[in-house]
């Protein structure tokens, strides 16, 4: 879209990294058509979830992140990811799916690889398949960790990212602004001040996990 028009207003809601897609010259002064809100703190988001991890899996050493090579961001992610894995002592392993039918190889691959947890990326074949995802991780005996609640209401063991709705109802303020006479140029990419944790403890009772109850204290859902 953006190559499509340099006039037409364009306002994007969740891309993680608005800057490094080269949608915004910076995230404070967006300088063209295109402005929006992000979904994460680029630089410090990936730490939070390795936070969580740990916090959940305290003797975790080996995490197998799920990514969809298709994916711009994904790439863009890993060596985020990479340093906050070598912070806490974690070796990485990475498995990818473009789409449905790759996921049972790729589960398969992290049970080989003894994985003690898989690092589930935000990507729309994760999203759409969220509950097959579920079922391949208990399948397994695999705790996962999700950038979407859906994911965890589904099944999945843990979720730390964005109030999704807020973001777009936010997003219809940003098309207000423009449309009484804003500019994209003007108005800066937001960013998230709150990310939402959420855990399954019948996930975590399936898999023989205990969660320590200071983390649960934190989650801003409990499924039970």
């Amino acid at each position: 879209m953006k190559e499509a028009t340099v006039t037409v207003p364009i306002v994007f809601v969740g891309v993680a990294d608005p800057v490094g897609l080269g949608l915004v010259t910076s995230l404070a002064r967006p300088g063209g058509n295109v402005t929006g809100l992000a979904s994460i703190e680029w630089e410090a988001f990936t730490a939070k979830q390795f936070q969580v991890i740990k916090e959940a899996l305290p003797t975790a050493s080996r995490v197998t992140i799920l990514a969809n090579p298709t994916n711009p961001m994904h790439a863009m992610t890993l060596p985020q990811e990479q340093a906050a894995a070598d912070r806490l002592n974690v070796k990485l392993q990475l498995v990818e799916a473009r789409n449905v039918g790759d996921l049972e190889s790729a589960f398969a691959a992290a049970k080989r690889e003894r994985a003690d947890l898989v690092h589930v990326y935000g990507d729309p074949v994760t999203f759409i398949h969220r509950a097959r995802i579920a079922e391949l991780a208990l399948k397994h005996r695999l705790p996962t960790m999700h950038f979407y609640r859906e994911a965890v209401e589904v099944g999945g063991l843990l979720g730390l990212g964005p109030d999704w709705p807020l973001l777009f109802r936010n997003g219809g303020a940003y098309v207000d602004r423009i449309l009484k006479g804003a500019k994209p140029a003007d108005i800066p990419v937001a960013q998230p001040t709150k990310y939402e944790l959420v855990i399954n403890l019948k996930t975590a009772k399936a898999l023989g996990l205990t969660i320590p109850p200071s983390l649960l204290q934190r989650a801003d859902q409990v499924i039970e």
